[in-house]
């Protein structure tokens, strides 16, 4: 074995943490020793489990990260309300001119109306002056790729 290469050993390092304040001795290569945190005062060795040790405000970047995932969830949740709405207008629906006027003619303004309208039966609502059958397959294909439930057709005329 080589002579002077192992470190000087102290069989009374003096251990102190730098959370609690309390202090023991213990063998080391080092005379003094600071510790963040201890046995005495870390939440698992304490049974203190609701405490968290936050490090360099670690705790507060994901409650804030937690935080912002949740509004973006809420405001998801808003706009898909928000576009399966009964009062949406009709002519959000890009339907063309000449269905969309039609249905304003008829007094119908928003998406709630014309299924109110359908409700009643095709019949009902082709009987809108200028809206044909052409027009009813369209509004009902864009409702259906919106998301809206569509009324079961009460009796289907004849083509």
């Amino acid at each position: 074995m080589k002579q002077d290469i192992h470190p000087t050993y102290y069989t009374d390092a003096t251990v102190t943490c730098a959370s609690c304040g309390s202090t023991w001795t213990t063998g080391s290569t080092k005379k003094e020793i600071r510790v963040e945190i201890c046995s005495n005062c870390h939440p698992f060795f304490s049974g203190e489990s609701a405490r968290i040790v936050d490090m360099e405000g670690q705790v507060d970047r994901f409650y804030k990260k937690l935080q912002v995932r949740q509004a973006y969830v809420e405001s998801k949740k808003s706009r898909a309300a928000s576009k399966v709405s009964p009062r949406r207008p009709i002519a959000e629906l890009e339907l063309g001119t000449r269905a969309t006027s039609a249905l304003e003619k008829g007094g119908i303004q928003d998406v709630g109306q014309f299924l109110d309208k359908l409700a009643e039966g095709e019949s009902a609502v082709l009987s809108i002056g200028g809206f044909g059958r052409k027009s009813l397959i369209d509004i009902k294909k864009k409702l259906r790729t919106l998301g809206y439930e569509l009324p079961e057709a009460v009796e289907t005329p004849a083509a």
